[in-house]
């Protein structure tokens, strides 16, 4: 997932899908403790995309703020 396309989603949106991808990082990663996973440089993937989520979370927040 790109910046620019979670930039374009409203802030319930983004949420909803933060929730989607926390959820499916946590099943993951306990599976990857468990034993191998397939593909586990998708639990690298995942971590960025939350943290591109929280990024644009705050961003948007700022502009809020600045604008009052």
């Amino acid at each position: 997932m790109k910046a620019h396309e979670i930039r374009e989603m409203t802030d319930n949106e983004i949420q909803l899908k933060l929730g989607e991808l926390r959820e499916e990082y946590f099943r993951l990663a306990f599976r990857n403790a468990v034993h191998k996973v397939d593909n586990p440089m998708r639990l690298r993937s995942l971590r960025k995309d939350i943290a591109r989520c929280l990024t644009v979370l705050n961003q948007k927040e700022k502009e809020q703020q600045a604008d009052q």
